[in-house]
């Protein structure tokens, strides 16, 4: 055949492949029968997003009244709200594990039931200890729930738009579910009780834990023998944290502040535990909880830094502009729920469009953009005059948080899952969301700690300093950012389909297995996770009859 035939050929076969790749990003999976299927195991997973946030941010609005009721000491009084975060930002590695070692069904479904049990239990509660527990239990269930989620979101969607739209979807529910507890708490705060808050949110989640057992996939279910829990990692690690984000959380309620003794012992011990568990993890485990290939691929490590930042920025943005909406400004709970709407509507609007065009535009342009949405969204706050306009101040100000937290959420969420191979997925999923909770832990912490030292300038003064801390955690996240190199988020081989592709070229090569195949031979890095050089790169064909 002449050269310029065979050329011709190959180009319409690397189209073709390329067809077939951009083909089997847009449809259903496999795994759904009917589209019926499909709803409820995402009726299922937003859901949960939604809950996990409708239990944090509520929870701020019943505070007055349940502390009244429960007789809780003004010095416990932080400790039903952070007991939750903190427990679940501890245990996200251990319980992420195990979705690797027994399959995303299982986990998500006991994590799910187990936290509608406390949830529905803490209604009950007739002082605050028994409260404490409860959310400390709640804290177990969403931490095993919110890894295997994402394990099972990255597991059944194959890189390509509807991945993108699902994704983008799934963290806008974060948002909406922060709306959905302040709503109901300020409902159940003036007119109820705040019993009801914890029953109306029971009713709920027991409804999205009856689909979620009748709609998740059993394929995913599967117990995987050769991966085994980290016990020297557990051991370290979750108390390293616990012990860490408790001496910062609680250090501006001491007695002495950082020079209480029970801050700079459980300080200490903390620092000493997640040292030891770097070496533990490094020199001494088989099976980590934190693998090195976790952070191989590009721009991970930068990437990971950057969301402890912006998640932080987040959690400080929405933690100290609900208080200073009804503490400052003196506004109602409902109220202070009618003004967080931007931030629902720009949500939803955002996941929507952003799912079906997140693979026209490049990751790092995007995080740019949310890099600058979270400066932003802070910074309006912090600047706020005594008497704002609402339209001036606190409409941008939403409108800013929403574009930083949903476009950060998603492409991060695609960038990770996307680049681990299918038994790593509950750790992705471990790692994203342990980045998200301890990010907004630690700074939370660390933005206690600036309110308490400039109390004698007034609430309001405080709250902005507050603020002021938040935009320096946000402009380092912004740097951060300009280090990492995501391309865009377009229809891709899997990594599973893309190591076959690279196992038979080198086998076609006489290549040892494990010498690198030359890049003209090798597969693709997901698009979604390359630089724009890496883009450009020649791509094999689909594996033929590749299942997705």
């Amino acid at each position: 055949m002449p050269q310029h035939d065979a050329e011709q050929d190959g180009g319409s076969g690397g189209r073709a492949a390329e067809f077939d790749v951009e083909y089997l990003g847009r449809q259903r999976p496999a795994v759904f029968t009917s589209r019926w299927s499909e709803l409820g195991f995402c009726f299922s997973l937003l859901g949960s997003m939604l809950m996990a946030e409708y239990f944090v941010s509520g929870f701020h609005i019943i505070l007055p009244p349940l502390a009244s009721e429960l007789d809780i000491p003004q010095a416990s009084q932080t400790w039903p709200s952070s007991v939750f975060s903190l427990v679940t930002g501890a245990f996200l590695l251990p319980l992420g594990r195990l979705g690797d070692m027994y399959g995303g069904y299982l986990t998500f479904n006991i994590g799910l039931a187990w936290f509608f049990i406390w949830c529905l239990i803490a209604g009950f509660s007739n002082n605050y200890m028994m409260l404490i527990i409860c959310r400390a239990l709640q804290g177990l269930g969403s931490a095993a729930y919110l890894p295997a989620g994402i394990m099972l979101l990255g597991k059944i969607y194959r890189p390509g738009p509807r991945k993108n739209l699902v994704f983008a979807l799934y963290g806008a529910f974060a948002p909406i579910g922060f709306f959905f507890g302040i709503l109901i708490g300020g409902v159940s705060g003036q007119y109820l009780s705040w019993r009801w808050y914890f029953w109306l949110g029971s009713i709920v989640l027991g409804i999205i834990t009856a689909v979620s057992f009748l709609t998740i996939p059993h394929d995913y279910r599967d117990k995987r023998p050769e991966i085994s829990m980290d016990w020297w990692g557990v051991a370290t690690i979750v108390p390293g944290l616990l012990l860490v984000v408790y001496a910062i959380t609680d250090s501006s309620h001491a007695p002495n502040g950082w020079a209480s003794p029970q801050i700079i012992v459980t300080l200490i011990l903390g620092v000493a535990l997640l040292v030891a568990a770097w070496y533990v993890e490094s020199r001494v485990a088989s099976v980590p909880l934190l693998p090195g290939d976790l952070f191989a691929p590009k721009s991970m490590k930068t990437l990971v830094a950057a969301l402890f930042f912006a998640y932080g920025t987040f959690g400080l943005f929405l933690f100290y502009s609900s208080f200073y909406i009804e503490t400052v400004l003196h506004m109602s709970p409902l109220l202070t729920a009618v003004w967080y709407v931007p931030l629902i509507v720009g949500g939803i609007l955002i996941g929507t469009v952003g799912g079906f065009t997140l693979h026209l535009l490049p990751g790092r342009i995007l995080l740019a953009i949310s890099g600058v949405g979270n400066l932003l969204c802070v910074l309006l706050f912090a600047v706020t005059p005594e008497n704002p306009s609402y339209w001036a101040f606190v409409f941008p100000s939403m409108i800013c948080a929403t574009i930083g937290i949903d476009i950060t959420y998603t492409v991060s969420n695609v960038f990770i899952t996307t680049n681990l191979p299918g038994y790593r997925q509950g750790l992705a999923g471990a790692l994203i969301n342990s980045t998200l909770f301890l990010g907004i832990s630690f700074f939370l912490g660390m933005g206690d700690v600036v309110v308490g030292q400039t109390s004698h300038l007034g609430l309001r003064k405080s709250y902005q300093a507050a603020f002021w801390f938040a935009v320096g955690v946000a402009a380092v996240a912004l740097l951060l950012y300009a280090f990492v190199r995501i391309g865009s988020a377009k229809s891709d081989l899997t990594m599973e389909e893309r190591e076959q592709l690279e196992a038979e070229a080198r086998q076609a090569r006489g290549l040892p297995e494990s010498q690198n195949v030359p890049n003209e031979t090798r597969g693709q890095e997901t698009s979604a996770t390359t630089t724009d050089t890496d883009a450009e790169k020649s791509k094999p064909p689909a594996p033929e009859g590749k299942a997705p």
